[in-house]
């Protein structure tokens, strides 16, 4: 305590017997036993308020001793259940909490995993994660060390369904690591669909490719029959053989798409008698199956290298095709046959394609250059014009964040070459244009649209105010390799333009397919009478299953732009789906699938060769079931793993200590009563 401190303290104790002494004694020379009681009740009053304003501050010191942590990674995936040794984990799990001098030693904690760690009491193991993630397991609970030398015990079958290769995680110097492996580590007989690959959607009347991956475990030569049916019909089988040279085999096939929808497929290979596991035999897949056949007419007054670009990029979706011709032949081109047309740099010979396009309603996406007719294109249209000019201007994209008509990506437009357009005031006499991209003039963002489409009476037109785009589509390439982002981006421009379906103000979107276990994502938007994006929407979804009948009905919630919702606890079987706006009671309804496939369950035995290298990558020796005494002893042993002890000083107020309230209290109280006995008062 300081000196000034002390000295306060002193001097508080004088003042308080000053005030009791001039108070009870001075100038009296009779003091009965009762003067000397109040005496002493009143100094105690004084002197305890005095120390209160003063209020020293007192130190205590705290020893706390900080034992190393110990870490039980248990994992808590359908495997463990599969391969039929989920007693034994609990066994294993309680002979280390049950074990006194471990639990003197270390502060032990039990965490279970599947995609993560969680805190987990050792009597309720349960083994129900569908999916196993052990690198991030191990990552999490290595930074839980406190900065401290800490052990981490890994109990698991060593089968990993998701996230980094856990075979290449380093432990540090600060983490002990001591792999237990669960589960049969010899390697059982097995036949096994081990990998499929198809895509999710496939376009009618066309065939189909699926690739199959089949693995065998065994040191026999076996024979088996590889099958793929729909329903109770086989649309494709061939004879396939095994040996311990020969360990897989791919299969790739096509199949018809005939039908539109979703179409439910199982690939299976007949086991072998000896097989344990026949789950892994059989896999089913679904492909939704559409019709998405667009012709579109790109009309074009001379040659540009934007007709063949636009040309190739959209037609990487096999099923569009652009057909090229130059207005002067549009006397034998019946338009009506297409369901979008591209007018590139229109001038006064294409008044008969507008004629046309008025007439019938068509959906058209016009495209703006230095060689377009702008005395033309101000007569033949109402919703924007341009004041003439010879001169010309460069025009750079700047995305919209606020886009909602379709769903697209940035694919960094503003670091893109600029388009050419004739330079002029841009002015539009309506709203009903949407833009996708701005303008950016000399470096100057504006608000003036670049890319932009519009939606009115069911007729859906776009306009592109700039030629060049062709070094869009090199650009993108240099960026990133390939073309894709840039016709990916076409494509859903194109496909939101060819449309000739009516503007709804609730969209979903939706997967027709989904697998057991996989997050099955269902995401919708909602506009008001204008057509803009409304986040102030309440929705909500309802989910039926057809057999056995049950229903689900949850709020959607809003996220992105968009309101979602997900689940991952749907039964295979067929679904329906309604989701409804409360306020308005517009709805909108689907359904979709969901195949039957638990990963956990493709496993015959323990990932011997996996938990091996985890184990020699980190310097440590692997451990089995059976080896729990072993392990403890060796924690026990370890010099590496000490308590520390940590001193630690509170400096606590002397206002905050209740009990000096409390005396002060009954030191008032006490000489109250006295003087009312005394009939002092």
């Amino acid at each position: 305590m300081p000196a000034i401190t002390i000295f306060l303290i002193a001097l508080a104790a004088i003042l308080a017997l000053g005030f009791v002494f001039f108070k009870y004694f001075f100038g009296s020379r009779i003091h009965s036993r009762t003067t000397y009681i109040l005496a002493g009740l009143r100094f105690l009053s004084i002197f305890i308020l005095l120390v209160l304003l003063i209020n020293p501050k007192i130190t205590q010191r705290e020893l706390e001793t900080e034992k190393p942590d110990l870490f039980l990674a248990v994992d808590r995936s359908f495997s463990i259940e599969h391969l039929d040794e989920s007693e034994n984990v609990r066994d294993f799990v309680r002979q280390f909490t049950s074990h006194d001098e471990l639990n003197d030693r270390f502060r032990l904690q039990v965490y279970g995993f599947g995609n993560q760690p969680e805190p987990q009491q050792d009597d309720q193991i349960d083994f129900d994660k569908p999916q196993t993630n052990i690198s991030r397991t191990l990552r999490d609970l290595q930074k839980l060390g406190r900065n401290q030398q800490s052990a981490i015990v890994l109990i698991t079958d060593g089968h990993q369904t998701l996230g980094e290769n856990y075979q290449y995680f380093n432990s540090g110097e600060r983490t002990g690591l001591y792999p237990v492996i669960v589960g049969d580590t010899t390697a059982q007989v097995d036949l096994a669909i081990t990998n499929l690959n198809v895509n999710k959607y496939a376009f009618l009347n066309n065939d189909f490719p699926v690739e199959v991956l089949v693995n065998y475990t065994g040191n026999e030569e076996v024979n088996s029959k590889f099958e793929i049916r729909s329903g109770n019909a086989v649309l494709y089988s061939r004879p396939v053989n095994f040996s311990n040279e020969k360990s897989s085999e791919i299969i790739s096939t096509t199949l018809p798409a005939n039908r539109l929808g979703a179409v439910v497929y199982e690939a299976s290979i007949i086991p072998l008698e000896s097989e344990k596991n026949i789950i892994n035999n059989t896999r089913k897949f679904g492909v939704e199956v559409i019709d998405e056949r667009t012709s579109i007419l790109l009309l074009s007054s001379l040659a540009h290298p934007d007709l063949g670009a636009i040309k190739k990029s959209i037609e990487q979706n096999e099923q569009r095709e652009v057909m090229i011709e130059y207005v002067n032949n549009y006397s034998s081109i019946n338009i009506s046959d297409f369901q979008l047309v591209i007018i590139y740099q229109p001038t006064s010979l294409f008044k008969p394609v507008f004629n046309d396009i008025d007439s019938q309603k068509l959906n058209y996406f016009m495209i703006t250059g230095i060689q377009a007719d702008w005395n033309f294109i101000n007569s033949v249209q109402q919703d924007f014009r341009r004041d003439l000019t010879n001169q010309t201007q460069d025009v750079f994209g700047i995305y919209n964040r606020n886009f909602t008509q379709f769903q697209f990506d940035d694919l960094n437009f503003g670091r893109f070459p600029p388009l050419k357009d004739r330079f002029g005031t841009l002015n539009f006499d309506t709203d009903i244009y949407s833009p996708l991209l701005f303008q950016r003039i000399e470096g100057i963002e504006t608000q003036k649209p670049l890319l932009a489409v519009a939606d009115i009476s069911n007729t859906r037109k776009g306009i592109l105010f700039g030629e060049d785009i062709w070094k869009w589509r090199s650009q993108s390439y240099v960026d990133t390799g390939s073309f894709e982002d840039f016709d990916n981006f076409m494509s859903r421009l194109v496909q939101y333009l060819a449309s000739t379906q009516r503007r709804d103000r609730l969209t979903v979107e939706a997967e027709a397919v989904y697998l057991e276990n996989e997050t099955i994502l269902i995401t919708a938007r909602f506009f008001d009478q204008n057509y803009i994006f409304n986040p102030d929407g309440e929705l909500e979804i309802e989910v039926r299953q057809t057999e056995p009948e049950a229903v689900i009905r949850a709020p959607m919630l809003l996220s992105n732009n968009r309101f979602e919702f997900g689940t991952t606890s749907l039964a295979p079987g067929e679904y329906g789906f309604t989701i409804r706006e409360i306020n308005s009671g517009i709805s909108r309804s689907g359904n979709f699938v969901v195949l039957e496939y638990n990963i956990e369950q493709q496993f015959s035995s323990a990932n011997m060769s996996g938990m091996q290298n985890l184990a020699s990558g980190n310097s440590v020796q692997l451990y089995f079931m059976n080896s729990g005494e072993e392990l403890i002893e060796v924690l026990l042993t370890d010099k590496t793993y000490i308590s520390v002890q940590k001193s630690r000083e509170k400096v606590i107020p002397l206002v905050q200590w209740k009990i000096l309230l409390l005396l002060l209290v009954v030191s008032l109280a006490t000489e109250w009563f006295t003087r009312k006995y005394f009939g002092l008062i």
